[in-house]
């Protein structure tokens, strides 16, 4: 080949080598610039999933993910759906699918089957875990780390949905919001219904309103899929009921409605809102037949992912379980029977038996504590209560104002795009009010979503203010970096969290239980024991009395001591809510009375622990 044109190709050559990376770095760019909004919520999320990652790394399990883990490998390889009835297997069964390549020991679950109702509930666990003891760090690890993506999911949900309302910057907001909050990240790693509660209620609402700009049957079947998963992610989720009746009544009236009457748009530059009555009235001119069609659809598609969780199994209750069903509703108990004889040929068994479990539950109550008192029916302010102390005094205070703000902008300019976020919100938080399972703060996670919104919403809002701009950057900075200092200054101990209306005293004082202690800081107690020799302590702890031995040290038992006896190790551990007094069990001597019981450990409440793990746990030297 002649000199010249071989320079010349390999010039060229250079020349496409040098440009690749330009033209590479130009797209990157122009999709930056296209999706920047979608690029800060990604950059948000994955800010999340480190510090959740980093949580996990950190801390144990929590107490009802001794059971939850071992009970969802079971409902996933054994396809039997007797254990933890009481929480849907759903999330369970998407946790635990890192352990078909862990390959865990599988105890037979045989022989609780005849157990009863609460020695099933925890008998199972305890073989899984004694049969794992080598593998419990990898288990507990993988199945946790099957959470994150769940909560990431969430937080894209808020981005979208926020977005579709009220715009991009009040997404984003929005998710800013989220991934700081205390409570979300406290809870966004456990293997519980909790978090993903809050991620199908809103998945639902999302489901509804898509349906409600644009009904078709796409959008009804879509609809019932979101239902579905609604139901078996936590019984609690029957919330929707009350949301679908009231959707129901207002399609009605709308199909019914003029055409040409004109209504206001939802909200400037909402692309998904509905611009007048008369584009649903034009869908729906066939009349309500077609609804009903829908609704139809619905019903099946939901009666489908549900049997479809479940296996399609719909056997007769346990013997054990019929006992419990007699005993806890004896009055009741010939017309329950009979009842579940014809519902469990459309609904499986064990999604009534759970659901009929939460009700009882509801029903007796559960011990609890707020603010120094002890009540097991608990209080229709509790969550309230609980919310203002758990959460961060910049978010408290957003979340009080963007209500306050929303419901104007709803009552007083017509602004319907706030009915998505009020409504669902308010029907929610009325349904809370009204439960005796005041235990923790998380049973209150899915109505947090529409707070996001409806704060993102506002901050939206002041961000368009045109005068005094300074001042409301310097508003933004502060709420914002607020939040964000909370986050990091609680890390990672994040379930027992308040703020500082709490003041200096600690969590227990005003609340109690998965609020204040839940066991996740069993491995740092063990490090700290066995660092000085110690591979037994006399305790009582949230979790402890299950966890502590995987981690080589041996769990005595203080509430099984005589009342007044001294423990023989050199150190006591408490946990904080059994410093509370609400989780300490009654029924013995000594703890006879509400009174006894709840005060049965007041010796130690103030005397000056050698070190508090995570806020959740206090160690007492008592022997030198």
């Amino acid at each position: 080949m002649d000199q010249s044109l071989k320079g010349q190709v390999r010039v060229a050559g250079e020349s496409r080598t040098d440009v690749a990376p330009g033209r590479v770095l130009e797209m990157l760019k122009q999709f930056v610039l296209a999706h920047r909004a979608e690029v800060v919520c990604a950059c948000l999320l994955l800010l999340m999933a480190i510090n959740l990652f980093a949580a996990i790394s950190r801390k144990s399990i929590t107490n009802d993910e001794i059971v939850h883990i071992p009970a969802g490998y079971y409902h996933l390889v054994a396809g039997d759906f007797h254990l933890n009835n009481e929480h849907p297997p759903l999330v369970k069964m998407w946790a635990v699918l890192p352990l078909l390549f862990i390959q865990p020991e599988e105890p037979s679950a045989l022989d609780a089957r005849h157990e009863g109702f609460m020695e099933r509930t925890w008998g199972f666990h305890q073989r899984f875990w004694q049969a794992n003891r080598a593998r419990f760090g990898s288990i507990t690890f993988w199945t946790r780390a099957m959470m994150v993506p769940l909560t990431l999911t969430l937080g894209a949900l808020i981005f979208i949905y926020s977005r579709k309302l009220f715009g991009e910057t009040a997404g984003l907001f929005a998710v800013a919001l989220y991934v700081f909050e205390p409570t979300v990240l406290a809870h966004g790693r456990v293997v519980h219904t909790d978090v993903p509660a809050a991620l199908a209620y809103l998945l639902f609402i999302f489901a509804l309103h898509s349906y409600g700009n644009a009904p078709s049957v796409k959008r009804a079947l879509l609809l019932g899929l979101a239902c579905g998963i609604a139901l078996v992610t936590k019984f609690s989720m029957i919330v929707i009921g009350p949301v679908l009746a009231l959707a129901a009544v207002a399609l009605f009236c709308v199909s019914q409605a003029p055409s040409s009457s004109p209504q206001r748009s939802c909200s400037p530059g909402d692309p998904g809102s509905l611009r007048s009555a008369g584009a649903l009235h034009k869908w729906l001119g066939q009349g309500r037949k077609q609804l009903l069609l829908h609704a139809v659809l619905v019903v099946a598609v939901v009666l489908f992912l549900v049997n479809a969780v479940y296996d399609f199994q719909s056997p007769a209750l346990e013997a054990s379980d019929v006992r419990w069903v007699k005993m806890m509703s004896e009055p009741l108990f010939g017309s329950l029977m009979k009842g579940l004889a014809v519902v469990s040929k459309l609904v499986p068994t064990y999604f009534l038996f759970g659901l009929y479990n939460i009700v009882i539950h509801n029903q007796y109550g559960h011990s609890a504590s707020l603010l120094g008192a002890h009540n097991d029916l608990g209080w229709w302010y509790y969550f309230p209560v609980a919310f203002a102390l758990k959460t961060t005094i910049p978010f408290l205070l957003l979340s009080i104002a963007a209500l306050v703000w929303s419901l104007y902008r709803l009552v007083m300019t017509r602004e319907r795009v706030f009915a998505f976020v009020l409504v669902p919100f308010g029907i929610y938080l009325a349904i809370s009010l009204t439960s005796h399972i005041n235990i923790g703060i998380r049973h209150l996670l899915p109505a947090y979503p529409f707070l996001f919104i409806a704060s993102g919403a506002l901050l939206d809002r002041l961000l368009r203010v045109e005068h005094a701009r300074r001042a409301v950057f310097l508003f933004l900075a502060l709420i914002l970096g607020w939040m964000a200092y909370e986050a990091v200054r609680s890390f990672p101990d994040y379930i027992p969290y308040t703020n500082q209306l709490a003041g200096r005293q600690p969590g227990w004082r005003n609340l109690s239980d998965s609020n204040v202690e839940w066991g996740d800081d069993m491995g740092e107690l063990a490090t700290y024991l066995k660092a000085r020799g110690e591979t037994r302590v006399t305790a009582v702890l949230s979790a402890g009395w299950s966890t502590l031995t995987q981690y080589d040290v041996e769990y005595v038992d203080l509430l099984s001591l005589p009342a007044g006896a001294t423990p023989d190790t050199r150190y006591v551990a408490i946990g904080a809510s059994f410093l509370n007094g609400s989780t300490v069990p009654g029924g013995v001597d000594g703890r006879e009375t509400t009174e006894k019981r709840t005060n049965f450990f007041a010796r130690y409440r103030d005397r000056q622990p050698e070190i508090v793990f995570g806020g959740s746990i206090y160690l007492y030297r008592i022997r030198e």
